[in-house]
């Protein structure tokens, strides 16, 4: 098969797997893993390259952060913490919304965007349920706030922890260059979100004073359980704060932690691994070939090093072409091996372009490919998690739904980034 033939298949396979997938006439992980066998059936791809293509560090991390979080959830500790929220925020659902997106930003930013939504997402169907209110708000209000919050820090999300490693940036590095415009993205974005979901964020007086008169200490249910959990998921916790420093992956911090909670609680394995969001995982997988195989036939490079072209080199266009094709790009394949693509590009431009300073470059792919995961419902790993645990709760999240809100305010972050970094660096 001659190259342009197999480029040519390749990104028909993938554009009929996309509209597909938001057509949403078929499952998504089935047509995800469809379009995964065609490239290996067509040749474009052989069995071991598709393999390769599998980000297991993501599949790994999800694995166990999902055991924990099920083996968690039979202490009725998410019940205990919706409720402590609810009265908190006095029962308004317009402020419980701001008061979990922060949390989950602010998680997001530590750890990672996929733990955050994990732990977040069980107490919010608890709140929704309680008031008796819609809950899909809270979903897309969650989702966005993950990928802001993890676009903070260097370990927050994985194309920060790439950047991060090819430059020898470090967490302090990213803290303070990045606050600024994921901490306005964020107040903007929620305002906006509780303000467009206004008519849903309202609660009848009757479920309000009947949340504020539970009592939160009686939905626990296994205080046993409860103490195994939260120390388990506090080592976890740590491990992935210092996962760099011990020199491992953040897979292997979340499946150990996984499998210290099974010795220590005796559960059966069986009954745990149904808590495993198994469409979800076989979804990334398809995707991560699908993306594989664009990377493998030149595609995302062709794009990539066209684009840059385009700016001859300058600095000031240069830094906002990244920023944007790094954003779109996102919001339609994985960031992972996109941004592996543009750092060796970036880099040319230092050595062969004659670019002085690549620092405003660096920001630019960060904010682009993080703040970028909130354009479409499969832009980023928290994303599809979230819509997969609402599937599990009877709950649609559809693509159009969640691109109708996300997609303008993913850009109106990219905008906020653009006045930042053309201030900060570029003026």
């Amino acid at each position: 098969m001659t190259p342009n033939i197999a480029l040519s298949l390749t990104m028909l396979v993938f554009l009929a797997t996309y509209v597909l997938i938001v057509s949403e006439k078929l499952n998504r992980t089935v047509v995800a893993m469809s379009g995964a066998m065609l490239v290996l059936l067509l040749g474009i791809i052989d069995q071991k390259e598709a393999v390769r293509a599998i980000d297991f560090n993501t599949i790994g991390l999800l694995i166990g952060m999902m055991i924990i979080v099920g083996i968690t959830r039979r202490t009725g500790v998410f019940e205990f913490i919706a409720v402590k929220a609810a009265k908190l925020a006095k029962g308004d659902p317009g402020l419980i919304l701001v008061l979990l997106a922060s949390i989950t930003a602010l998680v997001s930013a530590l750890l990672d965007n996929v733990t955050a939504v994990l732990l977040i997402v069980p107490v919010t169907f608890s709140i929704t349920d309680k008031l008796g209110i819609p809950v899909i708000p809270f979903l897309i209000s969650e989702i966005v706030a993950s990928n802001i919050g993890g676009a903070a820090t260097l370990i927050g999300d994985p194309p920060n922890i790439m950047i991060g490693s090819a430059t020898g940036l470090g967490f302090n590095d990213f803290l303070l260059n990045l606050f600024m415009p994921t901490f306005l993205s964020f107040v903007v974005t929620i305002w906006l979100l509780k303000l467009i979901y206004r008519k849903a964020l309202k609660a009848e007086p009757e479920s309000r004073n009947r949340i504020l008169g539970l009592s939160e200490e009686n939905l626990i249910k296994d205080f046993g359980l409860l103490k195994k959990a939260l120390f388990v998921l506090v080592l976890t916790i740590l491990g992935f704060m210092l996962h760099k420093f011990l020199n491992v992956e953040s897979a292997t911090v979340a499946l150990s932690g996984a499998t210290l909670l099974l010795l220590l609680t005796k559960e059966e394995p069986e009954d745990i691994f149904l808590a495993i969001e198994w469409p979800t995982l076989f979804f990334f997988a398809g995707l991560f070939i699908l993306v594989g195989a664009l990377e493998h036939v030149g595609a995302i490079t062709w794009v990539a090093k066209r684009s840059l072209e385009l700016t001859g080199g300058a600095i000031v266009p240069t830094t906002m072409l990244v920023l944007w094709l790094s954003a779109i790009a996102s919001a339609f394949v994985d960031n992972i091996p996109f941004v592996a693509t543009m750092i060796p590009l970036i880099k040319d431009l230092g050595q062969l372009g004659g670019v002085q300073n690549l620092t405003p470059l660096w920001w630019a792919l960060s904010l682009g490919a993080c703040l970028g995961g909130n354009g479409t419902l499969i832009g980023a790993s928290a994303n599809v998690i979230v819509a997969g645990l609402a599937e599990k709760q009877g709950v649609s999240l559809t693509f159009r739904m969640f691109l109708k809100p996300a997609f303008p305010l993913m850009l109106l972050s990219i905008v906020i980034s653009s006045m930042y970094l053309y201030l900060a660096y570029l003026l």
